[in-house]
């Protein structure tokens, strides 16, 4: 086994998506020696570098390199393609450890497959992990950066997010600087993605350096951007999430997001669920009522999820002490899974 060529999978901890990979992983069984796991430094703009570009144009992470099919015997020599889409990750490792594949294996551990076998499961897949999980609304990115929606909030944000932002910049910068010293070869399309990345991030970076000062006392300017990131945040939050919330709360079967067999949609949910609790002051201890308490408090009066009851809404105090939603029953169900204890057995990231 040691001299068939692996796959090779770039991640971070810090990476949502990663997490999701990672999960599923665990779920499909892989060894241990099956997936070279090679972790990408986001805090020094690793995933910017030339090399990392080649494999990656968008500068993401998760990227699994696999070997392809006819260049798996160790008499021929290996060519690889780089998968750069979480979805399509997901897709590939479910389908490349079952009773159908032919994929070389040293894992014992049962391999079940993820994908729904029917139509109409498949489209739900397709809805939850698309038009929700992966949607603009729920992007969980956007969710960390735009985590205050006042002073006090963007203080304590700004002491978190300042040294990831701050190591972006720089390796933007580095980047742009060596292209134009002609120390290393960068095109000009690669110059452009550069310099969109780092203006991006310039913005965000102004509003954290500047948190705490108060709104007396900045220029116009700067004060014109942190209203304008105010209003972005409570959009974010308080409209846009709560959508996301509000629909993945009402369409998941339970317990898990297509019943009682764990799907190919879990992965995502888990990970991105996972972040947002967290964001919102969760841990991993939390069971699924304090998760959806936390998250009511978090966002505002706008979300309200309603819960799961036998009968008529519950009229005493016992029965409304029972009575759970739906992403609290999920919180609470993959939280027992291996696969869980293993990517967040030491905390939510």
């Amino acid at each position: 086994m040691s001299d068939i060529p692996k796959a090779v999978l770039y991640y971070s901890n810090e990476s949502i998506w990663s997490c999701a990979v990672l999960l599923a992983l665990e779920e499909k069984g892989y060894g241990e020696d099956e997936v070279v796991l090679k972790v990408v430094d986001l805090a020094k703009g690793e995933n910017y570098g030339p090399k990392f570009l080649r494999l990656n144009s968008k500068a993401t992470v998760p990227t699994l390199v696999v070997p392809l099919d006819k260049s798996l015997s160790v008499e021929v020599e290996s060519r690889y393609k780089a998968i750069t889409e979480t979805k399509t990750i997901i897709e590939f490792l479910d389908k490349s450890r079952s009773p159908l594949s032919h994929t070389n294996t040293t894992s014992q551990a049962p391999a079940p497959i993820l994908t729904p076998a029917t139509i109409d499961f498949a489209a739900t897949c397709k809805f939850f992990i698309e038009d929700l999980i992966h949607s603009e609304d729920g992007d969980p990115n956007n969710l960390l950066y735009m985590n205050a929606r006042n002073e006090e909030s963007l203080r304590t944000l700004a002491d978190s997010v300042l040294p990831l932002m701050k190591g972006k910049v720089h390796a933007l910068n580095q980047c742009l600087s060596d292209a134009q010293a002609g120390n290393i070869r960068a095109s000009d399309k690669v110059v452009k993605f550069w310099t969109s990345k780092k203006e991006a991030a310039q913005m965000l970076l102004e509003v954290y350096e500047n948190a705490k000062v108060p709104s007396t006392a900045l220029d116009a300017s700067a004060q014109a951007r942190r209203e304008e990131y105010f209003k972005v945040a409570k959009a974010s939050w308080e409209v846009a999430l709560v959508h996301v919330l509000t629909k993945l709360n009402e369409k998941i079967i339970g317990p898990y997001t297509l019943g009682e067999q764990y799907s190919i949609a879990d992965p995502h949910l888990t990970a991105w669920f996972a972040r947002v609790v967290m964001l919102a002051g969760g841990s991993s201890s939390d069971n699924g009522n304090v998760v959806i308490e936390k998250l009511e408090k978090h966002i505002g009066s706008s979300l309200v999820l309603p819960n799961i009851v036998s009968g008529d809404a519950p009229r005493t105090d016992a029965e409304r002490s029972s009575a759970r939603t739906k992403l609290g029953i999920y919180w609470d169900t993959v939280k027992e899974r291996s696969s869980w204890k293993k990517v967040y057995g030491h905390g939510l990231h």
